[in-house]
């Protein structure tokens, strides 16, 4: 079963894996120059690392077809330790962010996914597809009608160019454009920018270098914070990002191997010169968009990318930038939820809510992991209050036995604590209380403490008080936890009164 599912994920789908790895390492050069120059560093920094991440994460992977490599949201959080402290000790940071991120998955911190709600998953796709689309504006501003009418057309191409019969299926329009542009553009000799005007593309293959760096714990205290951060938003990233391609390919990911990939790629990209990166969600969605299915065409991206700006640096050049923006520009169409705009009349408000915000803290930041996190808590938020509002209780007064009988319904929590001990009348006067708990579950410790507190005051008030019906699960911690049964502890609880 193992040996035909790694056939299938390397010999599955080798034509479209090959095509679509190809447009991916064009997509990508650009993209690595200038996630380089965002971090502060030379260009070769984010090509050398995108080309070392995409090769060892198609190997050791959790997510087949998903692209990692050099990112901007990694990049940004570089700036600082570049700038104060040079180079050499963001090696060192990239390696330390690769062997947190095993640690990761060796804890399998991957399975917290289940944690982010489809709202956040929504505002996440939706806030990148606008990141995406903004981040190619600058190619489209103070430039002559030529790089517009090159733009528009590249659009027509990628969107019309699969109409055509029998070649419009086996050939990736995203590399039709691209291709189609550069010979354009050279054949009418336009002065329209082009990836040579990125920045010098490096003339020599990645050697190994370990960081030169002092091996002491200062080095440690410089580079932790900036290595804890990486750690965490290049997993965020990865992990939302395989989930994305979950669930347009209609496949399922390891979460924990990814981490493990991850980590490994970002050791790797250190010792060969290289920042540490993460998945990237608009080169994954070009994959498979091209046809991309196998780890056959991550490995392929990561190769022909290095073969390109080492060995065809002279005519890479060439290619118009306005190509890839409008590879860029489809990407971002293609990846923003458009249904999440018509879902807005029918959808609940606090999802609503959630999605918006997680898209608001994104744009604002430009963190992605802020954006998350902020829409994950809102998440927890809304939830927890819409369960605490199901919890109720029933109320039986049978007079001639001098009985009350309190039935609860539903979840009791820390939010829902405070209702459930104000539901009881302590002071009625009646002398045998029951308390019929076999439709309720006690989650917490606030639980077992708004039960101990009910139960402690009718007994002050000189009632019999019964409990019956507990499940398992709450039976468990009330009598681990519980204090109303013994007699020493009574008074901690309610505080001395």
């Amino acid at each position: 079963m193992l040996l035909l599912s790694t056939k299938q994920d390397w010999l599955g789908n080798i034509r479209g894996d090959i095509l679509s790895g190809t447009v991916v390492a064009l997509a990508l050069i650009p993209e690595a120059i200038a996630f380089s120059i965002i971090a502060g560093v030379d260009p070769k920094v984010g090509l050398y690392a995108s080309f070392c991440i995409a090769v060892i994460t198609a190997f050791l992977g959790g997510r087949p077809a998903m692209i990692s490599a050099a990112t901007g949201a990694m990049a940004l959080l570089m700036v600082t330790l570049v700038k104060d402290y040079g180079l050499q000790y963001l090696l060192a940071a990239s390696i330390l962010t690769g062997v947190l991120q095993i640690i990761a998955g060796y804890l399998q911190l991957g399975k917290l996914m289940s944690f982010v709600a489809r709202s956040v998953m929504t505002g996440f796709v939706n806030a990148l597809a606008i990141l995406i689309f903004m981040a190619q504006l600058p190619e489209l501003t103070n430039v002559t009608w030529h790089v517009y009418a090159m733009t528009a057309g590249g659009l027509g191409i990628i969107y019309l160019f699969p109409y055509f019969p029998v070649i419009g299926k086996m050939i990736p329009s995203p590399l039709v454009c691209i291709l189609g542009l550069t010979a354009i553009s050279i054949y009418l000799g336009l002065d329209i920018r082009t990836v040579g005007d990125m920045g010098d593309l490096p003339d020599t293959l990645p050697i190994f270098l370990w960081p030169e760096v002092p091996l002491t714990y200062e080095t440690l205290e410089i580079i932790f914070p900036y290595s804890a951060a990486m750690a965490i938003v290049g997993l965020l990233e990865s992990l939302m990002t395989a989930t994305i391609v979950d669930d347009m390919t209609y496949t399922t990911s390891d979460k924990s191997r990814e981490c493990k990939g991850q980590g490994f790629a970002n050791i790797g990209a250190g010792l060969l010169g290289g920042m540490a990166g993460c998945a990237m969600i608009g080169q994954s969605v070009i994959n498979v968009k091209s046809g991309g299915r196998g780890r056959l065409s991550t490995l392929v991206a990561g190769i022909f990318l290095l073969i390109m700006v080492v060995f065809l640096s002279e005519w890479l050049s060439y290619i118009p930038m306005a190509a890839l923006v409008s590879v860029m520009i489809m990407v971002s169409i293609g990846t923003f939820s458009w249904d999440s705009i018509i879902n807005l009349k029918s959808h609940p408000l606090s999802a609503n809510v959630v999605m918006i915000m997680t898209v608001t803290i994104v744009l604002w930041t430009h963190n992605l992991a802020y954006g998350v996190f902020v829409g994950v808590l809102l998440a927890s938020l809304f939830f927890a209050n819409k369960i605490a509002h199901f919890m109720y209780i029933d109320s039986d007064i049978n007079t001639e036995n001098n009985t009350h009988t309190y039935t609860v319904h539903g979840q009791v929590f820390f939010n829902s604590a405070q209702k459930f001990t104000q539901l009881f009348n302590i002071e009625e006067g009646i002398k045998h209380i029951i308390i019929d708990v076999s439709q309720a579950h006690f989650w917490d410790l606030s639980a077992v403490d708004a039960l101990d507190k009910v139960v402690i005051k009718f007994r002050r008030e000189g009632a019999e008080v019964n409990i019956m019906g507990l499940n398992e699960a709450s039976a468990t911690i009330i009598d681990r936890f519980g204090v109303h049964d013994s007699p020493e502890d009574i008074e901690k609880v309610m505080g001395g009164h």
